[in-house]
């Protein structure tokens, strides 16, 4: 049959059988979360105000200044509260006082404040799949944040087991298959990142479905690879979609 939304590359899907595990991304995959980073982003670009650098140049800055923070901090709104003052203090021209720096780290506090918005069809979808398959919770960043928006989205009870990890590369996908005894032949990665979600789980030996974000992070943006032989890469444009493939 075909189905809309996938891609090019693999339009022709038969549903496949009861007895899949699926390996589901969170942030912007089951709720929405770029959205507030990027609000954020703009509230401090604003503030910022650079009379030398242009509004495009300075996000470049802060992208730069996150993929520092990241190797050094890891993921979360602690990393995020400090690629924001950094970059202030390296392209503002006056010192970053008190009040600043406030100023500065409430744009990311306004993101902890933020209500769980599920995106369309998930918790109808979960509930759905965790009948005839075995789901379990991977998403990455900080562990107490990451679990925190899980117990509020209300999704917990769907899903079997929980991964939250520092980092999504193969090493740690080939980890979660051997602890949770998962068989690559019917198991699948799900999210929105091309860059932690598809390929390094597509290296690790497991098939992928990539769902579609307008808003995905920029720094999660890479070429999608082409599936290994056995191996198979769904693309699809909503959640909803998942109940009828499997």
């Amino acid at each position: 049959m075909s189905l809309p939304g996938l891609s090019p590359y693999h339009r022709f899907m038969s549903q496949f059988p009861s007895g899949q595990t699926l390996l589901i991304d969170a942030d912007d995959t089951l709720w929405e979360n770029n959205i507030y980073f990027e609000r954020a982003i703009a509230s401090f670009i604003s503030y910022l105000n650079h009379h030398k650098y242009t509004p495009t140049e300075v996000r470049k800055a802060l992208n730069a200044v996150e993929r520092e923070t990241i190797l050094a901090h890891g993921y979360g709104l602690t990393s995020f509260s400090r690629s924001l003052v950094a970059c202030f203090e390296r392209l503002s021209s006056e010192p970053t006082n008190e009040e600043k720096r406030r100023r500065i780290l409430g744009f990311a506090e306004s993101i902890a404040k933020q209500e769980i918005e599920l995106l369309p069809d998930v918790a109808e979808t979960l509930a759905e799949l965790s009948r005839r398959h075995r789901l379990i919770l991977m998403t990455k960043g900080n562990q107490a944040e990451q679990a925190d928006k899980l117990a509020r989205s209300g999704l917990s009870s769907y899903f079997s087991a929980v991964e939250i990890v520092a980092e999504k590369n193969p090493p740690t996908y080939r980890e979660v298959i051997h602890r949770h005894e998962l068989a690559p032949h019917t198991s699948w990665m799900i999210g929105n990142s091309p860059k932690s979600d598809i390929n390094p789980a597509l290296a690790a030996g497991l098939h992928a479905v990539f769902l579609i974000h307008k808003d995905t992070w920029v720094l999660e943006h890479a070429e999608i690879d082409p599936a290994p032989q056995g191996q198979q890469l769904l693309e699809l444009d909503s959640f909803a979609q998942l109940g009828t493939i499997f």
